[in-house]
């Protein structure tokens, strides 16, 4: 049955999106099937910046250590950088350029320069090896890579098809030197960069292995950002009603990277419209998080589930005055259900929120807010208002009923538009009739209310971070002692998920599980790493196909794990 918030969500929803209001709709045309869009978004993601960052230009935006840079001041520096890569560096249209570094706002500008030049930014996963980087600079043909120090050492004598312009962080008149240039090229692209151009490529582990390059058109990403932003405004609506509407700047505490879509879209890019300040964390730590909630008065927190879990349980969490954050909001992994009590007894003046989408669906999906949450903490919410259309299939694409299980698939204009250079990859993720296929097994309930139950893909989720398992396998056969290997996931209190692996080694090999796991971060990023490795004095069991049965190795292997 509707609770009085699912009534009030859908009221509001109606009225910002009916004729005439910001949030107008339109029917479009997207993979021939007709969906709805907003009727006044802007054109681009360059247009999207100069249009909000002239709305807020003498508010401040971002607080990155000692720095604080207004909106406005981070459009001049962005103008420089978007000057300074077409003039020194020969950046054209639709050109990718990976963008490799830890937060900061010479990120963030980099990010921004390359769009309003009319590139489309590669977003390089900061913890990956050298290797594992030139990977995904040559899936994408990135012409250019922006690096930081840390990550352009990584990438040392080992081969790849781009230019590195190596940058740092602090100031970013000296930081962004080398792509820093004042000019009018941001002014002018502004003219030729429409909907239909080339925006961004994220890279996505699924089950096949080695990451795939999820590349969106402008239209794709400005709705999806378009589309957090009309939840907020319709939430603010109903604060304001209620009598609880903020009273002071809203505000974010940056904890997930921003390579990632949720750090990406709903944090970064939907703080223009909304005029949000994010304060940047570059590593986390609870307890420098509180010392900040507190400082800088911060009304929304986001992370994967752990990290809101770590406040709630902080000894010094009474230290702090945390009154002004409302919302613990969490994404990337489910959050443990007993989590979610613990974490509103423990902020009583806010929410735990979650929300649910993929990097293919540029992070848009389902949410569970406020007291819905509390109600049904096992759900991951209704399909986000108004643009996404959610459907349970079965294999054949046919929808189920209320209560079946099958695979979650969404359907919107935010959806990506496919993998990089990967055609049978783009047809096998998405029906004929227009949805993406997620991966994920689930059911509604009568509420419209998403259950996840399992996964299809063969992929661990370890604090937001996707592992695909036969990676993973893949580079422990590197080793030329193992002859066979099983990975899978098992359950962790801390980050939901962590790999887990089992080897059997070639007759007269010697190997113990920590050379096993010293080899492996030679190639891999270390949280791809299983942390319980064992080594079996057997041949693993197997199927009838003659693959190595992982449910039976999971079970025996994992059962003392398991149940401790």
């Amino acid at each position: 049955m509707p609770t009085q918030l699912d009534k009030d969500i859908h009221r509001f929803t109606d009225a910002v999106t009916a004729p005439g209001q910001m949030f107008e709709l339109i029917d479009i045309e997207r993979r021939g099937v007709t969906t709805p869009a907003f009727k006044n978004a802007p054109p681009s993601l360059a247009h999207y910046f100069a249009h909000f960052c002239n709305e807020h230009k003498d508010t401040v935006f971002l607080v990155d250590g000692d720095m604080r840079m207004t909106f406005g001041e981070i459009y001049a520096a962005a103008a420089h950088v978007a000057h300074g890569l077409v003039t020194k560096h020969g950046l054209k249209k639709g050109d990718r350029v990976g963008i490799a570094a830890r937060n900061s706002i010479n990120w963030i500008l980099a990010y921004m320069g390359t769009l309003m030049a009319g590139g489309c930014t590669s977003l390089l996963n900061g913890w990956w090896t050298g290797e594992e980087l030139a990977y995904g600079i040559d899936l994408c043909d990135c012409s250019l890579v922006l690096a930081d120090p840390q990550r352009a050492a990584r990438l040392e004598g080992i081969d790849h098809s781009a230019k590195v312009v190596v940058f740092d962080h602090g100031d970013p008149a000296t930081g962004l030197a080398p792509i820093w240039e004042a000019g009018d090229t941001a002014a002018k692209l502004l003219a030729e960069i429409g909907p239909d151009d080339l925006a961004t490529i994220l890279y996505t582990s699924g089950s096949t292995g080695f990451p795939k390059g999820a590349y969106s058109d402008h239209l794709g990403v400005v709705s999806g950002v378009m589309n957090y932003i009309c939840q907020t405004a319709m939430m603010l609506g109903l604060m304001t009603e209620r009598g609880e509407a903020p009273t002071v700047q809203p505000s974010a505490l940056v904890t997930v990277p921003l390579f990632h879509v949720t750090g990406e879209v709903p944090v970064l890019l939907q703080s223009f419209a909304i005029g949000r300040k994010l304060v940047l964390m570059p590593k986390w730590d609870a307890g420098e998080a509180l010392r900040l909630l507190d400082e800088e008065k911060i009304t929304y927190f986001v992370g994967v589930p752990l990290m809101s879990y770590e406040l709630a349980t902080h000894p010094d969490r009474d230290k702090y005055d945390l009154s002004q954050c409302k919302s613990f909001a969490a994404g990337g992994a489910p959050r443990p259900v007993e989590h979610v009590e613990r974490i509103r007894d423990a902020f009583p003046e806010g929410f735990p929120l979650l929300g649910y989408g993929l990097t293919e669906t540029n992070g848009v999906g389902c949410g569970n807010l406020n007291e819905n949450y509390l109600a049904k903490p096992g759900s991951t919410g209704m399909p986000s208002k108004p643009l996404v259309d959610l459907a349970i299939l079965d294999d054949d694409g046919k929808p189920l009923s209320r209560g079946q299980v099958g695979e979650v698939s969404i359907r919107s204009v935010c959806n990506f538009l496919g993998y990089w250079k990967n055609e049978e990859a783009t047809a096998a993720a998405y029906t004929d009739d227009g949805y993406f296929r997620t991966g994920d097994l689930g059911y509604l309930d009568e509420d419209e209310y998403l259950f996840i139950v399992d996964r299809k893909k063969d992929i661990i989720i370890r604090g937001g971070e996707n592992i695909a398992c036969i990676e993973v396998e893949e580079a422990i056969y590197a080793h030329p002692d193992v002859a066979e290997c099983s990975v899978f996931g098992l359950p962790d209190e801390r980050f939901g998920e962590v790999p887990a692996a089992v080897y059997y080694l070639h007759p007269g090999k010697s190997l113990s599980p920590e050379e096993l796991q010293a080899f492996l971060r030679q190639h891999i990023a270390a949280f791809k790493v299983p942390s319980l490795i064992w080594q079996s004095t057997e041949q693993l069991p197997r199927l009838g196909t003659q693959k190595v049965d992982k449910r039976t190795v999971k079970a025996t292997f994992g059962k003392e794990y398991l149940a401790a």
